[in-house]
């Protein structure tokens, strides 16, 4: 039977003796929840981990496109596209979506995730000449413009990773896993790029009808180790991975916040973690905000739980308040300006 370990994340002035450092990060830990399919939750001390576990919750990860991930680092949306649930057509125009990613970088954020294909529930696929239409003159222009932080482009496709990578992209971001484009892979490898890997159940265009799992938290565990195993064997280094368990992708409202209670498991995966939630309907039911933009507050309240468990980046529309909300949260939970 197969076990798996959740940290109970802990953070604040002081580390007590006996706790266990959590991936080189701001957390550590001293107890962890114990999981199987079929049986009941139970709890052992840090200290009688295995010791491959051990090695995989406490190693720190490695920077991933320069970023030190001793700290938490926040990813701007900038969707250049007519569709998307929250911002369709607000950066359809490639100078409004160049001018959008410098006022993010303006704020602060880390890395800027450029996508030309809408994933909301019910859209559908981009033509692949559609999409590198979409994203190219953004990626360009951002860097004509002297960006310098990192740029993801967020692709299913190997063609658009490839002219998006010619243009200034540092990182491939797939929801799809890298399950939908057989070549993405081989080209993420050949190039060098990290990558971040995403579980969705179904295609955008079905994935929120009646999605249905054994245990949702251990199927989409055992799906990104299966994908990045996968990734490995393409010749993408663990040190180059990031993984996301993916909210809101073929994922009910109960399926989403059984991940979110337990986001801590996912560490156990020894890479860095993603989670995207910002303005999700999820969010707008809990929060009563009907429309997405009206969606802020509650998903820099689902962020800094994130934080909590240990989350090392975070994809947000609202980069300015979601910064401002994290340097307040660490201050907070150190006593202290660091």
């Amino acid at each position: 039977m197969t076990l798996y370990y959740r940290p109970l994340v802990q953070t604040g002035p002081a580390m007590p003796p006996g706790a266990a450092p959590l991936a080189g990060g701001w957390g550590w830990f001293t107890t962890l929840e114990v999981l199987e399919r079929g049986g009941a939750p139970r709890f052992i001390d840090a200290s009688d981990l295995p010791t491959d576990v051990a090695d995989r919750l406490c190693t720190p990860r490695p920077a991933i496109a320069g970023l030190d991930l001793a700290e938490p680092r926040v990813m701007g949306i900038l969707n250049a596209t007519p569709d998307s649930f929250s911002d369709g057509g607000r950066h359809e125009r490639a100078g409004d979506a160049v001018k959008g990613g410098l006022a993010m970088i303006a704020q602060g954020v880390d890395l800027l995730d450029v996508g030309g294909e809408s994933t909301r529930p019910g859209s559908a696929a981009v033509p692949v000449e559609e999409e590198i239409a979409r994203v190219v003159p953004v990626i360009a222009g951002l860097r004509a413009a002297g960006a310098e932080c990192v740029i993801s482009i967020d692709t299913r496709k190997m063609a658009v990773a490839r002219v998006a990578a010619q243009a200034g992209a540092d990182l491939v971001n797939d929801v799809a896993g890298f399950a939908f484009d057989p070549a993405l892979a081989p080209f993420c490898a050949e190039a060098g790029l990290p990558v971040c890997v995403m579980h969705a159940q179904g295609e955008p265009e079905t994935m929120q009808r009646d999605p249905r799992y054994d245990d949702v938290v251990l199927d989409v565990y055992d799906h990104l180790a299966e994908r990045i195993a996968a990734l490995e064997a393409a010749g993408i280094d663990r040190a180059r991975i990031i993984a996301d368990p993916g909210i809101g992708f073929g994922k009910t409202q109960a399926h989403n916040l059984a991940l979110l209670g337990r986001l801590g498991l996912f560490h156990g995966l020894g890479v860095p973690l993603l989670l995207g939630a910002s303005r999700k309907r999820f969010i707008g039911t809990i929060g009563g905000a009907p429309e997405a933009r009206d969606r802020g507050p509650g998903s820099i309240g689902v962020a800094l739980a994130g934080l909590a468990q240990g989350v090392q980046f975070l994809r947000v529309h609202d980069v300015g308040e979601t910064i401002q909300a994290i340097k307040l949260w660490r201050a907070a939970m150190a006593g202290s300006i660091s």
